[in-house]
């Protein structure tokens, strides 16, 4: 199993699935496939575009992840705010969600709410199942 982590925001952003790169950090096809974005965004998101953010491994952070999962996670979400923070105007917001490939569907264990550049990366746990929204 993979752990997946989807975006939903209200603008379109570019994606690179057509230049598949060992990168780190892109947004573009790694693990999901259509029906899995079609149940993210039925089920989770209320935004109209979903992308999954490919790394490799989704976005998890917390107690229960491994120091360097628990790094790269972090890296990543960094990475991805700074990324959204170019698409996003005053007062939009995009959302993240983390879960096992198969599970987008499953009932959410949690939402939170972050300012897109108001958050201590050191001081936050986001698990799985987690709806996180970042506001501009």
């Amino acid at each position: 199993m993979n752990l997946a982590s989807y975006i939903g925001c209200n603008v379109e952003i570019p994606n690179n699935d057509e230049e598949y790169t060992e990168d780190f950090f892109f947004i573009g096809s790694c693990f999901a496939g259509e029906y899995e974005l079609l149940n993210i965004k039925k089920h989770q998101f209320t935004t109209p575009y979903v992308y999954e953010v490919s790394s490799h491994w989704g976005i998890n952070i917390s107690k229960y992840t491994t120091p360097q999962i628990l790094s790269e996670s972090k890296r990543k979400l960094m990475e991805l705010c700074n990324i959204m923070d170019c698409y996003l105007k005053k007062g939009d917001f995009f959302e993240l969600y983390s879960c096992w490939v198969g599970e987008e569907a499953e009932k959410r264990e949690s939402k939170i709410i972050f300012q897109i550049n108001n958050f201590d990366i050191n001081q936050i746990e986001i698990p799985e199942k987690t709806l996180v929204r970042f506001e501009k």
